[in-house]
């Protein structure tokens, strides 16, 4: 009757792990090395903006001498300066993430 019993249990043990073990595996988590990146806040591109257009027109106005050159050069030193703060302004690193 010991031994029955104790074949029994060992049956029953083996069983239960045997059923239990796909159910462990799948449970571990799995970890993804992901790259990470956080853009310029709006200040850096509204100072970029800025401090393109002041380059800009200066430097339209030194080129052309009149207002036409400081204004057209006041406009694409403002998109120049907005486009090198964004792209500039990136903070990019990689993470262990878990799913």
């Amino acid at each position: 009757m010991r031994n029955e019993l104790i074949a029994f249990a060992t049956l029953s043990l083996a069983a239960v792990t045997v059923a239990a073990a796909p159910m462990i595996a799948q449970a571990a988590p799995h970890r993804h090395r992901v790259q990470v990146c956080h853009s310029a806040g709006r200040n850096a591109r509204n100072t970029g903006t800025v401090v393109g257009a002041v380059a800009g027109g200066l430097l339209g106005n030194a080129v052309s001498h009149n207002a036409g050159g400081a204004i057209v050069g006041a406009g694409v030193g403002a998109v120049a300066g907005h486009q090198i703060a964004k792209h500039n302004g990136k903070d990019c690193h990689y993470e262990w993430r878990t799913y």
